[in-house]
């Protein structure tokens, strides 16, 4: 098998992957000082944000406090929402990496499961990133339009419950009951595009999987928030008891 792969690689004109495949590009120092400087600005803008909140971010006040002048700031970030933006890319990447990492250890066949650890991770991750969840699940910031370039890592825990669902569907876990609420045609519109991310789903367990979807997102803001406060003190069981309910809101028949 390595021989005939070591052949087709050859005679295709392409690089073997045992010998010829290229080496990746080592950054030079100037690029590794960039990242350095960039990751600086960011780590700086990410303890304002914790202190005072999005709305009173200042590039400036980043670059006073790392002893840089505001122009030399402003090569990397032309103006506060460009810092803005790169935290909220961050924060979305990072959650979603969290999500995904929890949800890949988890057996294929184990839907409840995946849909628990994706759950529990974006829980976790928002208590250990108060700040940076409250940035781009909390209020919006006054005079900040977020570009194109967020939605892809914004849809990163989307996508992954999404799977879990369409999954659970094809292997034949999820059920739909005859006498789910009748979804008008209004709706199922509107879903269309997300219908997309899901080939098979019926609209209706979409429909049920979009209620989880912000009743995930719900509890945890109940619980980041103070929300909780007077009620329970540690809503850790709460919230995974909050998951299989959820699951079998869904329809997932092994969620107990």
């Amino acid at each position: 098998m390595c021989a005939l792969l070591w052949f087709v690689c050859h005679t295709a004109g392409m690089p073997s992957p045992a010998t010829d495949a290229p080496r990746p590009a080592v950054p030079t120092a100037r690029a590794r000082a960039r990242a350095a400087l960039i990751g600086d600005i960011k780590d700086e803008a990410r303890r304002q944000l914790a202190e005072a909140g999005a709305a009173g971010l200042s590039v400036r006040a980043v670059a006073r406090a790392l002893g840089m002048a505001p122009s030399a700031t402003y090569r990397y970030f032309p103006s506060r929402e460009d810092l803005l933006t790169a935290l909220i890319i961050d924060a979305y990447d990072s959650l979603g990496a969290a999500a995904e990492q929890a949800e890949a250890a988890v057996a294929r066949p184990d839907h409840v499961g995946r849909f628990v650890a994706i759950g529990r991770a974006v829980r976790a991750w928002a208590l250990a990133h108060p700040a940076e969840y409250a940035l781009v699940y909390g209020s919006p910031v006054p005079g900040y339009r977020a570009p194109q370039d967020t939605v892809g890592p914004a849809t990163r825990v989307t996508v992954l419950l999404a799977g879990v669902l369409q999954d659970g569907w094809a292997a034949g876990v999820v059920t739909s009951p005859a006498d789910d609420p009748p979804v008008s045609r209004a709706l199922k519109a509107e879903l269309a595009r997300l219908a997309e991310f899901v080939p098979g789903v019926p609209v209706a367990v979409l429909v049920k999987g979009l209620v989880a979807w912000t009743q995930l997102f719900g509890l945890v803001n109940f619980e980041l928030f103070g929300q909780f406060q007077n009620t329970i003190d540690d809503p850790t069981e709460l919230a995974d008891q909050s998951l299989r309910l959820m699951a079998r809101f869904m329809g997932f028949a092994d969620a107990g």
